[in-house]
């Protein structure tokens, strides 16, 4: 299984190096080219980014006008759904559809993957956790900045000529701040500021404290109202700063290793992408990202092999994908276990 990472290297020449070399890979190298072409790889980490991406759109475009040439699982229900990046800015669209507008290449996708599942129906019923089984909501701000809610947060934006301020008023929050020197970006947490300019960190409202990790840029964090001798750190990449208010404040700051970077923001939606993958591979990277556990019952659906691309907290749409292609069962368990057989 591979995890896609949500951002395309931001370089017009790679982007249009790794067309052209997406374009040659589909209709065959030669023994010059494949070795050129490894070159190239070794040149930079972001042209295998910019790869992983193409490749990846080509393959998802296959899937959806069903020219699978293995056996795979449709496309995620949601993959092509409003507010997916990859459905709105996937740069295979380019390869693929020459000088369309970009609408219509969508509008065509589109079509295509209606075809495929106009007719589908399910039995699968979210009503026992619906809060925890919900999608993590994305919000882009009027200044290009995107916000990621994680379940049950809320927040509210409060935009001036001399800053960008939101409050986030519960729950949980990662933001990547669109660069803009004149204008600093505020988050106010429960009395807490969290102040950047153009940076990427998570902010985390629970049990009195305020949370804060940082995994781009700087940014500053600050309680409005407290004693003047409590200290406002100014956090880097990879830090975490946890203030605790109330009567007897305090602010505690920490470094993260990679590990735990990777399990405090796991909870943000990331692409799975499973190639020929036992099922019980592709439960447990769901079961890392979502309160929701998914539980598999019986031998035959351990064993079964599963090629598609998933959101990570798209687990009513797995689960009805599941459903629909291998008539598998699925059944609550409580409020928050989901049993497959």
């Amino acid at each position: 299984m591979n995890e896609i990472t949500n951002q395309f290297p931001d370089n017009p020449e790679i982007e249009r190096e790794a067309a052209d070399w997406a374009i040659r890979l589909d209709r065959g190298l030669t023994a010059e080219e494949q070795d050129a072409y490894t070159d190239w790889l070794a040149e930079d980490e972001r042209h295998k980014e910019a790869m992983a991406m193409y490749r990846w759109g080509w393959d998802e475009f296959d899937r959806l006008a069903g020219l699978q040439t293995t056996h795979q699982a449709q496309v995620d229900p949601d993959l092509l759904a409003p507010g997916n990046r990859f459905a709105r800015k996937s740069p295979v669209i380019k390869i693929l559809f020459g000088a369309l507008p970009l609408a219509a290449a969508l509008a065509i996708a589109a079509i295509l993957f209606v075809s495929n599942n106009a007719s589908d129906e399910t039995n699968f019923s979210s009503k026992p956790a619906v809060e925890l089984i919900a999608r993590i909501e994305q919000q882009a701000l009027p200044d290009g900045s995107i916000i990621f809610l994680n379940r049950g947060a809320q927040l509210e934006t409060d935009y001036s000529l001399q800053e960008r301020r939101v409050r986030l008023l519960r729950g949980e929050a990662n933001f990547d701040v669109a660069k803009d020197p004149e204008r600093p970006f505020i988050v106010n947490v429960a009395g807490v500021d969290v102040r950047a300019v153009g940076t990427e960190f998570n902010v985390r409202l629970a049990n009195g404290a305020v949370d804060v990790i940082v995994s781009k840029g700087i940014v500053e964090v600050s309680a409005v109202d407290a004693p003047t001798n409590l200290e406002s750190p100014r956090l880097e990449v990879g830090q975490r700063a946890i203030m605790t208010l109330g009567d007897d404040p305090s602010v505690d700051v920490s470094d993260l290793s990679d590990r735990e970077m990777d399990r405090e923001l796991g909870w943000q939606p990331r692409l799975l992408d499973f190639d020929s993958t036992p099922m019980r591979e592709i439960i447990q990277a769901f079961n890392r990202r979502n309160e929701v556990q998914l539980v598999l019952e019986g031998e035959a659906i351990q064993s079964l092999q599963l090629s598609s691309v998933f959101w990570s907290d798209n687990v009513e749409g797995f689960v009805r994908l599941m459903e629909k292609q291998f008539d598998i069962v699925a059944e609550w368990r409580g409020s928050t276990e989901i049993v497959l057989r």
